[in-house]
């Protein structure tokens, strides 16, 4: 028998729900999510195993869940700078960089959870689609935003997401950062020169090819 989605559990069963994911992250932070057990969450509650599984069907659903809160972080991140002051291309640089630093903060401040963001982008967890989605919704909002001005060219909007999207990876990727970080790279002069050169390839008075 599953578990019961959120929408089908009353205000208790909420509660509850909200309860074991507050224990799995603590314990995701200190032990790191593959290390952590059910068993392990139940105790936390002193609660049984058994009860956990009434509100999540498997520890990846617990995984899933919170995975979702830390990517969440970040989409709120990026929805603060996408409308936030400033120019569209200020803020477009301004988001190269935060999402760059979440990252880095990430990584040396919350290693576990890096290590677990890492895995979710590499085995393509479900959640993952959905904070792509979101972070290809700040750089649309931007870069809409500075066609309608005038200030970016007019290309198809789509493909100028996907390009600004795809050319932070060096930055933003977990694995791709440590290699980066590995090698000696400043991943804060990266992110600028990325950004610089983007922002020029948008430029309105350049013709294009």
């Amino acid at each position: 028998m599953s578990a019961p989605s959120a929408s089908d559990l009353t205000p208790a069963g909420l509660a509850t729900r909200a309860a074991i994911a507050d224990a799995a992250e603590r314990l995701f932070r200190t032990l790191g999510y593959q290390k952590t057990t059910v068993a392990d969450i139940a105790r936390e509650l002193r609660m049984s195993p058994a009860n956990v599984y009434r509100f999540f069907a498997s520890k990846a659903a617990i995984n899933q869940e919170i995975c979702a809160r830390i990517l969440a972080d970040l989409d709120a991140a990026a929805w603060e700078v996408a409308r936030g002051p400033g120019t569209p291309p200020a803020r477009l640089r301004a988001l190269f960089h935060r999402l760059r630093r979440q990252t880095e903060e990430r990584l040396f401040k919350e290693r576990r959870m890096h290590d677990m963001v890492a895995a979710a982008l590499q085995e393509n967890w479900p959640i993952v689609e959905q904070h792509i989605r979101e972070i290809d919704a700040a750089f649309r909002h931007i870069v809409s935003e500075g066609q309608a001005r005038g200030v970016f060219a007019r290309l198809e909007g789509e493909d100028v997401v996907r390009f600004l999207h795809g050319s932070c990876a060096v930055f933003t990727h977990p694995a791709l950062v440590e290699k980066c970080l590995a090698m000696g790279e400043n991943l804060e002069v990266i992110a600028e020169r990325t950004a610089t050169f983007c922002l020029r390839a948008l430029r309105p008075d350049i013709p294009e090819i």
